[in-house]
């Protein structure tokens, strides 16, 4: 089958980046469906595998992809043949079977991702747990695919973690990236005032077209004396970010007392130095957040196949321009996510 392949460990990625047409087609194992893709998104993770993510021993050329959509083609063993033809969503992140305690979520020990630990949907055809896939019916699969880990991600964040309720402030750090307009998307629906930064003024100024009510440019100063200016001195509900240690003290002191930091990733690095005084005196709320489970996947894709919440899509490419794809994101100059059209 034709696939995009990452050739070999690098940084840039995209000079790595290929289309080949001799990758095996797979195989459904047990309990898994075999899915003709339709439509492929490119996460940050695509580019981490390709850096060579450590703790990972990837072998190249690997074929990564943790979105997908298509439609169902064969089943393994144990899958009721019902599902060929279906058209699916897939949630990449496969939570192992192993005990997990009710009283707290699945950590990185027991998620193992479609496109990082085996091969993803950046190909003709890919297999995935049919516990992990979901029927979307005649949802277009270009936004589909562009909903899935992102949506699913921010809604994790915010309302299986941080709480989030009607009418709060939410802080959004580095807007355009895929995670941060989908938490833009999930905060607007539920009637928040959204703040998001971002070091690209058409960025913040698009934000806005979606319904961010505050944008500030990120010059390397410290923005959260803007963050109290827009809210009367009062902060921000919860702060959600993937930066990390570049912006980690302006996110802590732009919180109102009693908030809440979540995060799900650390760009710029995890060696962030914080503020404990700040964070026990204004009894501060710090949280992390990885993936999300089949119930969160249910629950955000049920506004997705009702209308109700769509993803944005930055530029759409047919595999033999994969390259082009990778580049945009590496760029980081794109607003949304980015996508392979295989139909």
């Amino acid at each position: 089958m034709k696939a995009i392949v990452v050739q070999q460990r690098g940084n840039p990625v995209s000079p790595n980046v290929a289309l080949v047409t001799d990758r095996p087609k797979p195989q459904p194992q047990s309990g898994e469906v075999l899915v003709r893709t339709e439509a492929s998104a490119l996460n940050s993770l695509d580019l981490w595998v390709g850096r060579g993510l450590p703790g990972i021993d990837t072998q190249y050329p690997f074929s990564s992809g943790s979105d997908g959509a298509g439609r169902v083609e064969e089943v393994g063993t144990g899958v009721d043949r019902a599902w060929i033809g279906r058209r699916i969503l897939l949630n990449a992140a496969v939570i192992q079977d192993a005990p997990v305690h009710p009283d707290r979520f699945a950590s990185g020990e027991d998620i193992r991702m479609i496109g990082e630990h085996s091969p993803g949907t950046m190909g003709e055809f890919f297999c995935a747990p049919v516990k992990n896939v979901l029927d979307i019916g005649d949802t277009d699969p270009i936004q589909a695919a562009a909903f899935g880990l992102t949506h699913l991600t921010a809604w994790r964040m915010l309302m299986s973690r941080a709480q989030l309720r009607p009418g709060m402030t939410i802080l959004v750090t580095g807007i355009g990236g895929g995670v941060a307009v989908a938490l833009l998307n999930i905060a607007k629906h539920f009637g928040c005032t959204v703040i998001v930064t971002s070091r690209h003024q058409w960025k913040l100024d698009r934000a806005r077209e979606l319904g961010a009510v505050h944008g500030i440019l990120d010059d390397g100063s410290d923005w959260s004396k803007t963050v109290r200016t827009l809210t009367g001195k009062r902060g921000v509900d919860i702060v959600a970010d993937s930066i990390g240690k570049a912006v980690h003290s302006q996110c802590i002191k732009s919180l109102v007392r009693g908030g809440v930091f979540v995060t799900c990733g650390a760009t710029t690095g995890g060696d962030a130095t914080t503020d404990l005084a700040r964070m026990f005196w204004n009894q501060l709320t710090f949280m992390g957040s990885t993936m999300g489970d089949m119930d969160e996947f249910r629950a955000v894709t049920t506004f997705l196949r009702s209308g109700e919440m769509l993803p944005i899509v930055d530029s759409i490419q047919k595999p033999q321009f994969a390259k082009k794809a990778y580049e945009r994101l590496e760029s980081g100059e794109q607003f949304g996510k980015v996508l392979i059209d295989w139909a």
